[in-house]
C-alpha cells in the first residue's frame, strides 16, 4: 500500500486570495476537488464531515473532496485558497487509504507556500467566489500551453508545495496499518473495485476475491465504509464519470463504457440520481461558466 502512496498525483486547478463579504451563506458545496485555506482575517464558519470548523485567522484547513459543505460568514472575511485534484493509481484517492483531520495551527512557512504558490501560478484564480460558480469554472482550460502550469518549469515546486500542505492534515497514527488487519484486508478490494469499474462488479464476486462468505463480507464492508458495497461501486463510478467529464473530451457513450454502463440511459439515471444533474448538464455547467 506504501507504493501507492507514494506515487500520489497532485493537480492544481486554482490558487488565489478571496475577500468574502459579511452575511454570506453557502448551502450543500460539493466538489470534485479538494481545498486548502489559509484564513488572514476575520472568521467564517464550514460544515462538513459532520463537523463544525469555525475558520479563524492563523489555522489552516482542508476540505476533502466529494463532501457536501455548508459555509457561512457574518463579519468581513479573507484568506488564501488552493484548489487541487488529488489521485494515486487506479484513480484512486489519497483519503481511502489515511486518516485525515482537516483543521492546523498555521506555522510562519504555511502563508509563505501560499503566497510562493500565487507568485510562480499568477493566472488561475477564481473569478467569482461564490462556491456554485467556483466549482462550475472550466477544467478544459488547463489544455492552453500559455496557462498550463503543467507545463512549465514550476510543474515540481507547485506540486512540492501542496504536498508538504497536505501533508500536514494526516494523523500521526498509522491509519493505513490498522485498517490493514480487517479481515480480508478491504484495501486490496478498494484497489480491485478501482481497477475494475469498466467491469461487471458483484458483491458475491468481492467475497470470493477476499475468501469470505457474502453476508459477512457485506458486514464488515459496511462497517468500515458506512455503505453497503453495491452502493460503494455505483458512488465509485459516478466519481469516475465527473473526473472523466471534466478533464477529457470523451463523448457520454465513452464515458459510460469507462465506468461500467453498457447502457447510456442507465449511466444518465444513476448519475442524476447521485448528482442531481444529467452528465450533458453536468459537463455544461463547468464549461460554460
Amino acid at each position: 500500500m506504501n507504493s501507492l502512496i507514494e506515487g500520489v498525483k497532485i493537480g492544481l486547478l486554482h490558487v488565489g486570495y478571496a475577500k468574502i463579504r459579511r452575511y454570506s451563506y453557502y448551502e450543500n458545496v460539493v466538489s470534485p476537488f479538494s481545498r486548502l485555506i489559509y484564513v488572514k482575517r476575520g472568521c467564517a464558519e464550514v460544515c462538513h464531515t459532520n463537523q463544525i470548523f469555525v475558520l479563524k485567522s492563523g489555522s489552516l484547513y482542508l476540505i476533502p473532496s466529494y463532501v457536501y459543505n455548508n459555509f457561512k460568514c457574518e463579519e468581513d472575511y479573507e484568506h488564501y485558497y488552493i484548489d487541487f485534484f488529488e489521485e494515486i493509481k487506479y484513480g484512486l484517492s489519497i483519503y481511502n487509504f489515511k486518516d485525515f483531520i482537516y483543521e492546523v495551527e498555521a506555522i510562519a512557512s504555511d502563508k509563505e507556500y501560499f503566497e510562493r504558490l500565487l507568485e510562480i501560478n499568477p493566472k488561475i484564480a477564481i473569478v467569482d467566489t461564490e462556491p456554485k460558480f467556483y466549482t462550475n469554472q472550466l477544467f478544459f482550460k488547463t489544455s492552453n500551453t500559455d496557462d498550463n502550469v503543467f507545463f512549465k518549469n514550476q510543474y515540481i515546486e507547485t506540486n512540492g508545495i501542496i504536498s508538504i500542505l497536505l501533508s500536514r492534515f494526516i494523523k500521526n497514527t498509522s491509519g493505513l496499518s490498522e485498517k490493514e488487519t480487517i479481515e480480508g484486508d478491504l484495501n486490496s478490494i478498494i484497489i480491485y473495485i478501482a481497477k475494475n469499474l469498466d467491469k461487471e462488479i458483484t458483491v458475491e464476486g468481492l467475497a470470493t476475491y477476499c475468501s469470505l462468505n457474502t453476508d459477512y463480507f457485506s458486514r464488515i464492508f459496511n462497517k468500515r465504509f458506512h455503505t453497503r458495497p453495491s452502493k460503494y461501486i455505483q458512488q465509485k463510478r459516478i466519481e469516475r464519470a465527473q473526473v472523466l467529464l471534466l478533464t477529457t473530451h470523451d463523448t457520454l457513450k465513452q464515458i459510460a463504457v469507462k465506468v461500467g454502463f453498457q447502457d447510456i440511459a442507465h449511466f444518465s439515471k444513476t448519475f442524476k440520481k447521485i448528482t442531481g444533474n444529467s452528465p450533458g448538464k453536468y459537463r455544461k455547467n463547468y464549461i460554460t461558466i
